[in-house]
């Protein structure tokens, strides 16, 4: 490293986060940027570790050590050419990814201060965009054709990496525009769709073709292809069937965030189909990432009032003893979205949903849970408590997570990747997946011509 001792010189700085009382009143980017030499500076606390453990905790492998160093040496372009050699989409990960890396990172272990990995990366490739490091290739063609069902982020990074292997790509999706999750799921004040747009207009021009707006049956592949590759997330969310059910006023999550999604894109909405928090008390249940999207879209739609509930334990503030390294570290999450404005509570189980004589919902009954640990280590059991009480709301979001798949058989020539094979997870593991699939077809379509 060009400066092996930065680390006890130069404090870590995050770029921080727009002013809320501006950033509630629109969707755009929260998170700001640093300038280059700030940027630089950060880069330099990468210091020379013996074993860099953020490769490990990586899905991707990234290399971050030898990008920072490029980086606090001024040589971006280096620094895009390493980046890039692991990641399709830095643009995606540097922006919504939990960052493994820094978790894993020494400095993290030692002082709780791990370099801004994950702004970094997103800084590299914002730096090659803007300097035009990054330049569709043209590739030579191998004579096979490979069809990619989903536009998310494993489906995108398996006609990537195909597409650079010589193979001709087609992507197919059901939504109107490509990206899935990404783009329907999660919201533009954490990910400006403009960064979706950029990188899809640019694998085009790498040859990749893209047909939108075409569902394609489970079990059943367009025919004329050489090989297949299955990337169609989790579709089906975790519901709650509890009494009340059908009132009006309770929405899975993704009717929220993705019809605000396509609303920023000029699609119009009737009003008697609008998922709208404007005046009302909100209750989201469920206390992970999704949750959080939709307590800061109901910020910007002015709700009156937040509420999150979990049915699992609030966890310790920094450390948590019980999940020490390596395991990822249980700890109490805030977001910018919990910042704005949330009642948050936790060990609460829904008994029931409450309606009035017109069948909208004013309210849900919920009642705390205990929860003791399992003699053999295995997954805690819950107790209810018998403690019950009525939680008023106008609106109810249901953000639970989503349902593995079940996936039909298919022939030797269809490959399952993201979401789709393993469950809902990381956008980041997505892309690994992705691009493990594309070697996969690759090594199965060359044997079949040996």
């Amino acid at each position: 490293m060009g400066n092996p001792k930065a680390f006890m010189t130069v404090p870590r700085l995050e770029a921080g986060h727009r002013p809320i009382h501006e950033r509630i009143c629109d969707f755009s980017e929260v998170e700001q940027t640093l300038s280059e030499t700030e940027r630089r500076n950060q880069a330099s606390r990468c210091m020379d570790c013996g074993v860099p453990f953020c490769h490990w905790a990586c899905p991707l492998g990234n290399r971050p050590p030898e990008w920072q160093d490029a980086v606090y040496r001024g040589d971006w372009e280096k620094a895009f050419k390493i980046l890039s050699l692991t990641n399709d989409f830095p643009e995606f990960t540097g922006r919504i990814c939990p960052a493994l890396c820094e978790k894993s990172c020494v400095l993290n272990h030692c002082m709780d201060a791990p370099v801004t990995t994950r702004e970094n990366e997103c800084s590299i490739i914002e730096k090659a965009f803007a300097e035009g490091y990054i330049k569709p290739r043209t590739y030579e063609r191998n004579g096979k054709r490979v069809a990619v069902i989903g536009a998310g982020p494993s489906g995108l990074s398996a006609a990537a990496r195909l597409n650079c292997m010589g193979y001709e790509v087609t992507v197919y999706d059901k939504m109107n525009k490509s990206g899935g999750l990404v783009r329907y799921g999660i919201p533009n004040f954490k990910l400006d769709k403009f960064i979706i747009n950029r990188r899809i207009k640019f694998m085009e021009d790498e040859g990749i073709h893209f047909i939108n707006d075409c569902y394609i049956e489970p079990g059943t592949v367009p025919e004329g292809y050489d090989a297949y590759v299955v990337a169609t997330g989790t579709p089906q969310a975790r519901d709650l069937s509890i009494p009340g059910r059908e009132l009006s006023g309770i929405y899975f999550a993704l009717d929220m965030l993705t019809q605000q999604n396509e609303i920023l894109e000029g699609v119009e909405f009737p009003a008697d189909k609008l998922v709208n928090a404007k005046g009302k008390r909100v209750l989201v249940i469920g206390g992970g990432d999704t949750g959080s999207d939709c307590i800061g879209t109901c910020h910007r739609h002015e709700a009156l009032e937040v509420t999150q509930i979990e049915i699992m334990p609030q966890p310790p503030q920094g450390h948590n003893p019980a999940t020490p390294w390596p395991w990822w570290p249980q700890v109490m999450k805030t977001t910018t979205s919990h910042e704005e404005g949330c009642i948050r509570r936790w060990c609460l189980a829904s008994n029931r949903f409450i309606g009035d004589s017109e069948g909208r919902l004013k309210g849900v009954e919920v009642e705390r849970v205990e929860w003791a640990p399992s003699p053999d280590g295995g997954r805690p059991s819950m107790k209810p408590t018998g403690e019950k009480e009525i939680i008023e709301c106008d609106m109810v979001l249901l953000a639970m997570g989503f349902l593995k798949p079940r996936q039909p058989d298919y022939p030797a020539n269809v490959f399952l990747c993201g979401d789709a094979k393993n469950g809902a997870s990381l956008v980041v593991r997505a892309i690994a997946s992705g691009r493990e699939v594309a070697v996969q077809v690759d090594s199965y379509l060359t044997s079949r011509q040996n």
